[in-house]
């Protein structure tokens, strides 16, 4: 057995991460299966989850509680850049009437943080709390071109499953689209992440010019032009990226 479930805390981590964004709930015999760990661990720790909150029973099994999505609220880093950027992010939606989304890079994936969408916007897979590659989505490859050597090659390298007859995986070329991102302040997606949209994104920079985040939007391909929003998705970027740099400017210093 893998030494990440040899603890009670591991197992715990395993049964949690168990759900899918799709699952609703999940029966006993469906954590046991995609933890792999016996019947009676998996047993006993839903239960213990479920005492904590972390957990709910139904009539078939478990579902993810509230309990998660409170403590989900309290990381700070992504719940106080989603609180100082709403005002950014609602004021661009204003101005594009497009889906507009803030994203933060862990590992070599886009965390979702913010989205804003209204009723009749295109079709999008991404959600708030939601994760897309970096090489195929406008907001991954600001992410990607910001980040250091290390994380560009990491990504280059390794393989890059096409998520549409759109999506480029050629190395060469997503480093010259990331090298373009660099010069012009914004990177595009034309259909790469799915089929009839297309976004643009650009970096939030703190004082030291490091990358925080990024903001984009997406709309549809009959209709959204992105090279006619890079602008104002700009503009709400460095305007965050100014807000971060007077808040952490004004924080005592912890010596």
């Amino acid at each position: 057995m893998s030494s990440d479930v040899d603890t009670v805390l591991g197992k715990a981590i395993a049964v949690l991460r168990a759900f899918s964004a799709d699952d609703h709930e999940l029966s006993l015999s469906a954590l046991v299966e995609r933890t792999g760990l016996p019947k009676t661990s998996v047993h006993r720790i839903a239960g213990d989850l479920v005492h904590h909150r972390l957990l709910d029973r139904t009539s078939h099994g478990y579902r993810l509680s509230g309990g998660l999505f409170e403590l989900g609220m309290r990381a700070s880093l992504e719940r106080g850049l989603a609180e100082l950027s709403m005002p950014f992010l609602q004021d661009l939606y204003e101005r594009t009437h497009e889906i507009v989304h803030l994203g933060l890079r862990e590992g070599h994936e886009v965390v979702y943080v913010a989205k804003i969408t209204g009723r009749r916007q295109a079709r999008s897979p991404s959600r708030a709390g939601g994760r897309m590659p970096l090489y195929c989505t406008a907001i991954g490859k600001v992410l990607l071109a910001w980040s250091d050597e290390e994380v560009r090659r990491a990504v280059l390298t390794r393989p890059m499953p096409p998520l549409t007859a759109h999506t480029i995986t050629a190395p060469g070329r997503v480093a010259r689209q990331l090298d373009t991102a660099l010069s012009a302040g914004v990177a595009f997606e034309r259909e790469e992440s799915a089929l009839g949209i297309q976004c643009v994104a650009a970096p939030v920079l703190d004082l030291d010019n490091k990358l925080v985040a990024a903001i984009s939007v997406t709309g549809p391909v009959g209709r959204f032009r992105p090279e006619q929003h890079a602008d104002a998705v700009r503009a709400a970027a460095h305007g965050l990226g100014a807000l971060v740099a007077r808040r952490t400017s004004l924080r005592p210093d912890p010596s």
